[in-house]
């Protein structure tokens, strides 16, 4: 039998190796366990991009509006998410040349795609994009970061306006000629572009955790203020942030009497 009772408690040595007793479960058991339930959920959560990508071409392809504009509306899955990019072609752009009013036809795309995109519950990433050509109008200090950057909120503000709902977007970037879809021309139309991403949970789980320390490593509900220091309390921070509590006033000193009173009894 690989079960034995031992007086007193104690380690069973009859029990064999690889052995496990009725209700113990393998960590490697729950590992697998684990892993197996997130690529379901990877699963499913692919499976829904991919019926909102199906529900988007929809839309354009019925819409008498959106159709003439199919070639500009570039749709596509990510590592991110859903990624919808409406792109400026030579002859028909989305905003006022150099500038950040929206034209009627993007106004349309933008409250459309808004519509559609509320129905999910994911999380939205905004980004502007430019081409490489500099920025030539209005005050120095104004470059393609900042028209890129005001172009992406003008759209987000569409999108609001064609229903999606606020809360739902965590970021706008400009990213100005930095990330070129045609990297061959620099200079191409089509370089200048919104991207709008449907974000999965794990890019958007990476963006709401941008330079915030895990509670796990300050410890639940521990504020690091001068009162906790001084009493004593010693927040549980990684490596070289371990900050040491500060003493009460004339403790090292009492320390040191002590020691010294211990010296001379010896």
């Amino acid at each position: 039998s690989s079960s034995s009772i031992i007086q007193g408690g104690g380690k069973d040595f009859t029990r064999q190796r690889g052995q496990f007793q009725q209700g113990e479960v393998r960590s490697t058991d729950r590992t697998v366990s684990l892993k197996a339930a997130q690529a379901e959920i990877e699963r499913l959560e692919l499976n829904r991009l991919q019926e909102l990508k199906g529900s988007l071409d929809n839309t354009i392809d019925k819409s008498a509006e959106l159709r003439p504009y199919r070639e500009q509306l570039l749709i596509d899955i990510t590592s991110e998410g859903l990624r919808v990019q409406v792109v400026d072609e030579k002859n028909r752009p989305m905003f006022e040349l150099g500038g950040v009013k929206l034209l009627d036809h993007t106004k349309t795309i933008l409250r459309s795609i808004g519509k559609v995109l509320n129905d999910v519950p994911n999380r939205i990433s905004l980004a502007g994009h430019t081409d490489a050509t500099q920025y030539a109008y209005g005050e120095r200090a104004y470059s393609n970061w900042e028209l890129s950057s005001d172009r992406a909120n003008a759209s987000r503000r569409e999108l609001v306006a064609g229903g999606l709902e606020d809360g739902k977007v965590i970021r706008v970037v400009g990213l100005a000629s930095s990330v070129l879809f045609n990297a061959n021309d620099p200079y191409d139309p089509v370089n200048r572009r919104i991207s709008i991403v449907v974000l999965n949970k794990k890019t958007e789980k990476a963006i709401l955790n941008e330079g915030v320390l895990p509670q796990s490593k300050v410890g639940a509900g521990t504020a690091v203020t001068t009162d906790t220091l001084q009493s004593g309390t010693k927040p549980q921070l990684p490596g070289s942030l371990a900050i040491e509590p500060i003493p009460e006033p004339g403790a090292l000193a009492r320390e040191n009497r002590v020691q010294e009173n211990q010296a001379q009894e010896n």
